[in-house]
């Protein structure tokens, strides 16, 4: 069962629909205890990362999160819940982030002819065998919404870029960590192949 954690920070019923459109059950919820039941979690959202991160600690999901990841429950962050996984954000500046992972959130830089928010499909620049990817061409198209974009701290833990501007690392994963950018729920089929490749991770994959 995948848990997708509601912190009212929507987009919830999309991922949901697609995992159920998946044949994969699902639970969501807030409530830590109900949560702990799930083998997988997943982390959506859209919006303010430092409203996000107070509406985390409102809940008091935080502490979970934490335990969660050091129990290595395979664990997902979509979009914001990519971006919360990171230290800080230029767009809640004095806000911490979760830290479980090293780095940066950055705002997309203003170029000519490009539009911000970076909204649309863009394709993706596979690299380091990302297990989310498996059965994935490179170069795929999938959907973006963001303003802002992560710059990781461990290049290894990044398994693609898009260039959008910047070098956006669009998905890392790092032990049983994985996170996107991008909107796999509204990725079209191979969107829905990286959901199935999450849950479907089993042991040997962590």
């Amino acid at each position: 069962m995948i848990g997708i954690i509601d912190y009212d920070a929507g987009n919830i019923k999309s991922v949901e629909k697609a995992l159920n459109f998946l044949g994969q059950k699902t639970i969501v919820s807030r409530d830590p205890e109900i949560l702990r039941h799930a083998d997988k979690l997943i982390l959506p959202g859209v919006g303010s990362f430092g409203n996000a991160m107070k509406n985390l600690q409102d809940f008091d999901l935080i502490p979970f999160i934490r335990e969660s990841v050091a129990k290595e429950t395979p664990f997902l962050g979509i979009c914001l819940g990519l971006q919360l996984l990171f230290e800080s954000s230029e767009e809640s500046p004095g806000v911490e982030g979760l830290g479980i992972l090293g780095g940066e959130i950055l705002k997309i830089p203003s170029a000519e002819g490009l539009k911000i928010p970076h909204m649309g499909w863009n394709s993706i620049k596979l690299q380091n065998h990302g297990k989310l990817f498996r059965g994935i061409p490179d170069n795929t198209h999938v959907y973006f919404v963001h303003s802002y974009y992560l710059k990781a701290k461990e290049p290894e833990i990044v398994k693609a870029t898009a260039e959008y501007s910047a070098c956006i690392h669009a998905s890392v994963e790092k032990n049983s960590v994985f996170a996107c950018q991008f909107h796999p729920e509204k990725s079209s089929k191979y969107g829905l192949k990286i959901l199935a490749n999450f849950a479907n991770l089993d042991e040997e994959d962590r």
